[in-house]
């Protein structure tokens, strides 16, 4: 069985209550998932799934220093996340927040690890985002992307 871990930084509980939605969905896709505070992940413990997805606020248009620290300390195992699939969502305190910059920069280092991203045509193209704590819609989209990301890593990781 693939495994998922969904790793988040959360001031408020927003973000965590993102993180939450997103586990409790890979769980019901049929995922064995972890749900991890960044401050408290290891970057060695990455290497021990299939799908990494990072969740964080917005901090100046990019993560939040204690998601940044894990990935920045990851660099000791570049190369070793190549082929597992990745992905990110963020919260923000207002509509233009930079939600999808620190999306985007997430998005960018795991491309660098070499992992697997996937967008969507259509909602949150890179990643859930919502603003404050998540909406209707928010969840409705936080559950369509932990179930797209479970497709994709049931099938690279049958």
């Amino acid at each position: 069985m693939p495994r998922a871990l969904v790793v988040y930084y959360s001031r408020t509980g927003n973000t965590k209550k993102m993180a939450v939605r997103i586990a409790s969905g890979l769980k019901k896709a049929g995922l064995e998932t972890d749900l991890k505070k960044a401050e408290e992940t290891d970057p060695k413990e990455l290497l021990s799934y299939d799908l990494i997805i990072f969740g964080s606020p917005v901090y100046y248009g990019t993560m939040a220093w204690p998601v940044k620290k894990l990935i920045d300390e990851s660099v000791k195992y570049h190369g070793k996340l190549r082929g597992k699939v990745g992905g990110a969502f963020a919260s923000s305190g207002n509509p233009s927040g930079g939600k999808e910059t620190a999306v985007l920069d997430i998005l960018k280092s795991l491309l660098i690890h070499g992992m697997i991203v996937q967008g969507d045509h259509k909602g949150d193209h890179y990643g859930p985002a919502a603003v404050h704590g998540p909406t209707d819609r928010d969840l409705k989209i936080l559950d369509d992307y932990a179930a797209r990301m479970a497709d994709l890593t049931r099938r690279l990781f049958p």
